[in-house]
């Protein structure tokens, strides 16, 4: 496993590869857990070269202090990806992803007015500038991301199709804490209190999921905030039941569509998201 941070240097590695092996790529912001390794571990086993990416893209937060707060643990991450068996971690500087500003604005219609779209105004236009960029420099076969980040998900695969980019979009499952807590690098910034009490969003995803029969879905909609709501730790900012494709709001369980219930919770300052497939 070698680290470079220009895209001088990771040219450089990719060009040793033999051509007729594929690539694999996960992107990251760092601070990585075992969700993170779960998706490198995937990535080594379907392909002979993995590029794990490090970078906060600043260009996806809409709240600088969220910015600021986000973890950045380099040295303890290159420990954790020793073992992984990946060939090359990236971990580029701003000015390295974004020589110059990058000014392009991606339409992702209905997909991106909902949910986190409609709470974090463009989120998703920064995500779409920094993996279509990280696509271009490591130019993988297939990419892995972990369906914790559902809608993000969605956003890519649909900017994929839009730019006619020729890399498979691996989806991954989420990987929970012992709680049952979604794994993310934001819990690294949760108190031991605040950690133990965030496990509650995930138990109640999973109630929910038992008491599909017995409600309607505006009547578990509302279910779901009150029951994390009773919590003092916590304070619901969105949760939908939403189809799988268009993510657009369900009416009534009996439309044909796979049915995914996606949550964001506050817990003190952090945000934290979650969501589980309801059929």
């Amino acid at each position: 496993m070698i680290l470079v941070k220009t895209l001088e240097d990771l040219r450089r590695e990719l060009d040793s590869f033999d051509k007729a092996e594929t690539v694999g790529f996960v992107p990251t912001m760092g601070a990585l857990h075992q969700g993170h390794l779960s998706l490198v571990a995937k990535a080594v086993e379907e392909n002979p070269h993995v590029v794990v990416s490090i970078f906060v893209n600043p260009t996806q937060f809409n709240d600088l202090k969220d910015l600021e707060r986000y973890p950045r643990t380099l040295a303890r991450d290159m420990e954790l990806l020793k073992p992984t068996g990946c060939s090359i971690v990236f971990a580029p500087n701003a000015k390295e992803v974004y020589p110059e500003p990058d000014l392009r604005k991606f339409n992702f219609g209905k997909l991106e007015e909902v949910m986190e779209g409609a709470h974090r105004p463009g989120h998703f236009n920064g995500v779409a500038q920094v993996v279509s960029r990280l696509f271009d420099m490591v130019k993988p076969d297939k990419s892995y991301f972990g369906l914790k980040d559902f809608q993000q998900l969605a956003i890519v695969k649909n900017m994929v199709k839009q730019l006619q980019l020729p890399v498979e979009i691996v989806p991954c499952a989420i990987i929970r804490e012992e709680s049952g807590l979604a794994m993310s690098s934001r819990n690294e910034l949760l108190t031991k209190e605040q950690r133990e009490n965030a496990s509650v969003i995930s138990t109640t995803l999973f109630k929910a999921k038992e008491l599909m029969g017995q409600k309607s879905v505006e009547e578990l909609t509302g279910w779901v905030v009150d029951e994390i709501n009773k919590n003092p730790f916590l304070d619901v900012e969105y949760f939908e039941i939403v189809d799988d494709e268009q993510l657009q709001p369900v009416k009534s369980w009996n439309e044909e569509s796979t049915k995914v219930g996606c949550v964001a919770v506050f817990c003190g300052k952090i945000r934290l998201i979650d969501n589980l497939v309801f059929n």
